[in-house]
């Protein structure tokens, strides 16, 4: 499967469904080969799969990520299965561990040994009973991963992995880690606005869902060197920089370059807004096309 250089990854649960695939034909029509879906506390993600892959016709869909404690491995597999052969094989599963609020807190599981329970669950996801016909080819599947044990699984037991809210230093790490076969995917939010105020302001406003409320990404930066006084207040201007891209087109297409460079096999690019709109910045998407 080809999936581009770069992609576009969004939550399109603000928009109406109508709405979300006429999002993904402007994906597809700009010419990019694929659209990240996440799976958080919105729509389920297979069924609004399986409607953009209806309402597109080359453009690939892929899950950033698909929660494995929210279906197990039979239904997993069965459902990435499904939308793969009703696609055409335009379909790739990114699946993670999430996070212990939307584990714990919000399903009410377990979210002990997150690592094991991910190792268990992988031959699990591979060694199905299915009757239905088959994708021609399986559908790649990728691990969020953000720490060694569990990108080296992604690299010995699936395709690759798929990283979030991480700057290009994360990048060369993994790649040093895993070698040169194995697709990294990572996922790099951006703002088209050049005031710095304005900029960071809605960079703040997207990256308080992540730190320091989900404690994995920020043990994540502080592993790669980040002090904690860079987490108060709202981050640093220079965390805030290093994780959100913002500025010109050339600025902005500079950071990308920085994780391509790195090793990244494929940017996601997260096209914010700077006047806090939930929705997609269509300038980014167009200015960002592959030509």
């Amino acid at each position: 499967m080809d999936i581009g250089k770069v992609g576009i990854w969004f939550f399109l649960d603000s928009m109406s469904a109508p709405d979300s695939a006429a999002f993904a034909q402007s994906v597809e029509k700009a010419g990019y080969k694929t659209l990240w879906i996440p799976e958080a506390v919105g729509r389920e993600p297979f069924a609004h799969a399986a409607y953009l892959l209806n309402n597109t016709d080359t453009l690939n869909l892929a899950t950033g990520i698909a929660n494995i404690w929210a279906r197990d491995a039979y239904t997993m597999a069965t459902a990435t299965n499904t939308v793969a052969e009703l696609s055409g094989g335009r379909f790739v599963l990114g699946i993670g561990v999430s996070h212990k609020p939307l584990v714990a807190n919000l399903r009410g599981h377990s979210y002990d040994k997150p690592y094991s329970y991910m190792k268990e669950y992988l031959p699990k996801l591979k060694d199905v009973f299915y009757q239905a016909p088959k994708p021609a080819e399986p559908a790649p599947i990728l691990i969020a991963a953000l720490h060694p044990r569990m990108l080296a699984l992604s690299a010995e037991q699936a395709q690759g992995t798929h990283t979030y809210f991480v700057p290009p230093e994360h990048t060369a790490k993994v790649r040093a880690q895993i070698g040169p076969e194995p697709w990294i995917c990572a996922a790099q939010a951006v703002i088209l606005e050049s005031d710095a105020t304005k900029a960071r302001t809605a960079a703040r406003q997207y990256m308080k869902t992540y730190v320091p409320r989900l404690p994995n990404y920020t043990r994540n930066l502080k592993n790669l060197g980040w002090p904690d006084e860079a987490f108060e207040n709202g981050c640093s201007d220079e965390l805030v920089d290093a994780i959100v891209a913002w500025g010109s087109e050339e600025k902005i297409q500079d950071r990308i370059d920085a994780h391509l460079n790195a090793g990244a096999t494929h940017v996601c690019l997260l096209p914010i807004r700077a006047d806090d709109e939930a929705l997609p910045d269509p300038r980014i998407v167009e200015a960002f096309a592959p030509r």
